[in-house]
């Protein structure tokens, strides 16, 4: 298949699909004489198993060493896909309904327990995106801000959500505006007390947000477009403050 083909049958860019070759992640077995690559049902697979992954929050660099590893096996890694995403479909179902009766309670057509509020949500295993923290910034700092998220519990992540609600309110202001910078300095001062983010680290998380489809999906998720608000509110607090 050639690759605009790969790209209609998948729903991934070319672009993607270039990249991919570009990092050596997918090289197709084969070209045309006219220089067009051409995928073979063995690139279709390993394409199949790097998105399975990505699902899974694995960061391409962590896929291509687990792909070029000699011990890799096919099937035993479609296995553990497959178990890995049983449990996070547990967990969203489990989500999903503490939701559900979250709206419930807003209507008054419901009363929650305290342990309802938070069913679903588990920080014993760690960030789903810490693996790719841990390339960025070190494993120490990671367990450092995982050991202060535990401390935390769960009022952690209602004060995090709570920022999140706040700051999709008012993502249609001016990134810079005070009441924006008031709010994205909660955020700021949150992420210090789970770990030691300097300035420069603050606005470069923000460009992650925007840069990585993942984090852009789950900041969105309280309010399209609220990753590209955040991040242009962090870039300008850190150059307000260097």
């Amino acid at each position: 298949m050639k690759v605009k083909e790969v790209a209609e049958l998948t729903g991934i860019s070319v672009r993607t699909l270039h990249h991919y070759d570009g990092i050596g992640l997918l090289t197709p077995d084969g070209t045309t004489e006219a220089g067009y690559r051409l995928y073979s049902d063995d690139n279709l697979a390993t394409l199949q198993q790097i998105l399975f992954f990505r699902e899974l929050g694995f960061s391409l660099k962590k896929i291509k060493e687990l792909l070029d590893s000699p011990s890799f096996d096919r099937q035993k890694a479609l296995e553990m896909q497959h178990g890995m995403l049983i449990e996070k479909r547990v967990r969203l179902d489990e989500m999903i309904d503490t939701i559900e009766k979250t709206i419930q309670q807003g209507k008054g057509e419901y009363n929650m327990t305290n342990e309802e509020k938070f069913k679903g949500f588990d920080f014993s295993k760690g960030n789903q995106y810490e693996a790719e923290a841990r390339e960025r910034w070190g494993g120490e700092a990671v367990d450092k801000a995982n050991k202060k998220a535990k401390d935390f519990g769960p009022e952690m992540g209602e004060e995090m959500n709570r920022i999140y609600l706040n700051l999709a309110s008012l993502r249609q202001l001016d990134p810079a505006s005070d009441e924006a910078q008031e709010a994205i300095g909660e955020w700021y001062d949150l992420l210090n007390k789970m770990g030691d983010y300097s300035l420069e680290a603050f606005a470069g998380l923000g460009q992650m947000y925007v840069d990585d489809e993942r984090f852009r999906k789950n900041i969105d998720r309280f309010g399209e477009g609220l990753a590209v608000f955040m991040c242009g509110a962090m870039g300008v607090y850190a150059n307000k403050r260097k």
